[in-house]
């Protein structure tokens, strides 16, 4: 039986994520092997290599979308490998995903009013949205501003552009207690003039919550300028876990995935 998750973290307060000897296999393939990884609390870290290495996969494992074959996931010292999704999202741990997860018919203000509801104790259902304001539709306002989304709250979250879909969610997290956040692909099909909108909203998430963020992101040159260090991934492994420039110079890293060309 595994250990309790714990209650959901204060939201100026960043966890520590540790993954030891993590391992998956699915059909006799090994999409996992032996991947350790220390997080510190409260740091910036992001997750680069060739597609096909394991980085969602591992996003996967981590979030409780997948089981590991073998090995732990940690959320400050508490063993939550087998813990339910929900479970990890009371405990802190918080997503975002290639493609929206947002809910396309919901306004702009209704999809973070609901994670604020939520983060405030009440309701997460759909069907008991306030008809005035109150303090989850102040806090979702002010979120909303926050990431220069406030002038387009009336609209349906399925109208507005990939870029501005990228910023509710950073929008949604920030409203919530969210305690370590996975970033898959922020930058994914934003356009040039949105990068470094996203980039600012995803400092401020990080300053603002004093959360721990995992991002993987295939613009080398966006991550390794707002990093505090880089996991390479190949073929299932972690090769080099350092700072941006010690990755940038370790010959394996070059061989194995600059080497290649590989986005």
């Amino acid at each position: 039986m595994s250990t309790p998750v714990p209650s959901a973290p204060t939201a100026t307060r960043g966890s520590r994520l540790q993954v030891a000897g993590l391992g998956l296999q699915i059909g006799g393939a090994t999409i996992l092997k032996d991947v350790d990884l220390d997080i510190a609390a409260g740091s910036l870290v992001g997750v680069i290599g060739p597609n096909g290495a394991g980085k969602t996969t591992l996003f996967n494992v981590v979030s409780g979308l997948l089981k590991p074959t073998a090995g732990q996931v940690l959320l400050d010292g508490d063993d939550i490998t087998t813990a339910s999704v929900p479970a990890r999202a009371r405990a802190g741990l918080g997503r975002t995903f290639q493609t929206s997860s947002l809910f396309p018919r919901l306004s702009v203000l209704e999809n973070v009013r609901l994670a604020a509801q939520v983060s405030l104790g009440g309701s997460g259902s759909l069907l008991r949205f306030p008809r005035r304001a109150d303090a989850a539709t102040e806090l979702a306002l002010e979120k909303l501003e926050a990431v220069g989304l406030g002038h387009k709250r009336d609209a349906a979250a399925g109208d507005i552009s990939h870029g501005d879909k990228r910023k509710l969610e950073i929008a949604v997290l920030l409203a919530t207690e969210t305690s370590i956040v996975l970033l898959d692909e922020p930058m994914a099909g934003v356009g040039s003039g949105d990068v470094d909108g996203l980039v600012g909203n995803i400092r401020d998430l990080h300053r603002e919550k004093g959360c721990t963020v995992l991002m993987v992101e295939h613009h080398i040159d966006v991550l390794m300028g707002l990093v505090d260090k880089v996991a390479v991934m190949y073929f299932g492994s972690i090769i080099a876990y350092d700072t941006p420039q010690n990755v940038m110079a370790n010959p394996l890293v070059q061989s194995a995935y600059l080497g290649t060309g590989a986005a």
